[in-house]
């Protein structure tokens, strides 16, 4: 019997992809109380807890971590979590889960192969931190890099809409101020001008401040280099505005007739400066400037960092409000809003079969990753601090 040779048309037996079984496990989580300078949020509300525990995971909060937020221990402790004053209690958790990076003191308390998820805020650490993880062969996760499935970054523009809205609230606050304000509401009332309000950036933060202004019945100009991004939030707000490429006089006329001026420009390692002090000094007096962008440099030249505590200075006779970090003045709605995001990453975590098969099977959260198991995966930061990296498809796949 004659065989017949192999044509192009025949089908060849292939491999069988199986699938990679799912075990569920519980998370045990550490919460350890905020110790940077100002910072109130927290990363789990009590609901999220309850969530959480509800699920079977355990969850160890160190005692006052929610006080900020309004929120007591007693809150957590009816949700199901275990409340203690035993820091190193916390810090000992397989998973530690934090809004600030955690410090090199609390980077010590940890046992080795400990999973963070946290900010990570890269222009403010240094090269030894990320080794001191490293050598305790560290997993860390970052809110900025962890991706939704539409590819933005979820955590990024939630804190960005809050200090968009905060913005426009803070200096409606500022033009009453007695002491320099103007006493103006802001606003628009039948027979009264409308606020005029100078908007420099068109991305998140410019968009949610642009909203909040025109709901308040401001008048908003907005400018901003990209065309893209200015076309893009005329079609999200659903009316027209005006808009502008950032061009010294067509600015410079603005900000000469405005009452308020909020800098929101990023760059990639700090914000451009696009306002001199030349053009503040052209300003009216009793104008306020809300410098969203001072966490980056800020983008107004006599933009000056401050604080909570003393969020204002007055310079040229214009009102500058320069504190870092929004959001945290808002510590219970950005605590809502972080706790929002998180739960449902830590509950998928769970129903993978921990954080070695999460990073499998979604990507966003592997993007995440800038550590595993103390190999550095992200480029930036070995670019940034000269420090060896690996891609981490190489590793996880």
């Amino acid at each position: 019997m004659a065989v017949t040779p192999f044509t192009k048309h025949q089908l060849l037996p292939q491999e069988e992809k199986l699938e990679i079984t799912k075990h569920k496990c519980e998370l045990f989580i550490g919460i350890p109380k905020e110790t940077s300078y100002q910072e109130r949020r927290i990363c789990l509300t009590p609901d999220a807890v309850n969530s959480l525990t509800s699920n079977g995971h355990r969850i160890m909060l160190e005692s006052g971590a929610g006080e900020s937020s309004s929120y007591s221990d007693k809150d957590y402790s009816e949700a199901g979590a275990e409340v203690t004053q035993d820091t190193k209690r916390v810090m000992s958790c397989p998973i530690i889960l934090k809004v600030e990076p955690p410090t090199m003191e609390e980077i010590e308390m940890m046992n080795p192969q400990t999973i963070i998820i946290s900010a990570i805020q890269i222009k403010t650490r240094k090269a030894a931190y990320f080794e001191m993880m490293m050598k305790k062969k560290i997993t860390a996760l970052a809110f900025e890099y962890i991706k939704d499935e539409d590819g933005t970054y979820p955590a990024v523009k939630s804190l960005s809409e809050i200090a968009g809205v905060a913005s426009i609230l803070i200096a409606s606050e500022l033009m009453i101020n007695n002491q320099f304000g103007k006493g103006l509401l802001f606003g628009n009332i039948t027979g009264v001008p409308p606020t005029e309000v100078v908007i420099i950036g068109a991305g998140t933060v410019g968009e949610f401040a642009a909203k909040t202004a025109i709901g308040l019945g401001a008048s908003v100009k907005l400018f901003d280099n990209s065309i893209t991004k200015l076309r893009r939030l005329q079609n999200n707000l659903n009316q027209s505005i005006f808009t502008s490429t950032i061009q010294p006089k067509a600015l410079l006329k603005a900000l000469r007739r405005c009452d308020v001026a909020i800098g929101c420009m990023k760059g990639k390692n700090r914000s451009p400066v696009v306002v001199t002090e030349t053009m503040v000094e052209h300003m009216k007096k009793g104008a306020v400037i809300v410098d969203v962008s001072i966490d980056t440099g800020g983008c107004f030249e006599t933009s000056e960092i401050t604080t909570h505590e003393k969020p204002t200075f007055i310079k040229n006779e214009v009102i500058h409000y320069c504190v870092p970090n929004i959001p945290s003045r808002y510590s219970k709605t950005a605590s809502l809003s972080i706790s929002n995001i998180i739960t449902p990453y830590l509950l998928q975590i769970a129903e993978d079969g921990g954080i070695e098969h999460a990073i499998r099977f979604h990507k966003g959260l592997k993007n995440g990753v800038y550590l595993y198991h103390g190999i550095l995966t992200k480029k930036a930061i070995g670019d940034w601090f000269n420090l060896p990296e690996s891609d981490i498809n190489l590793i996880v796949f």
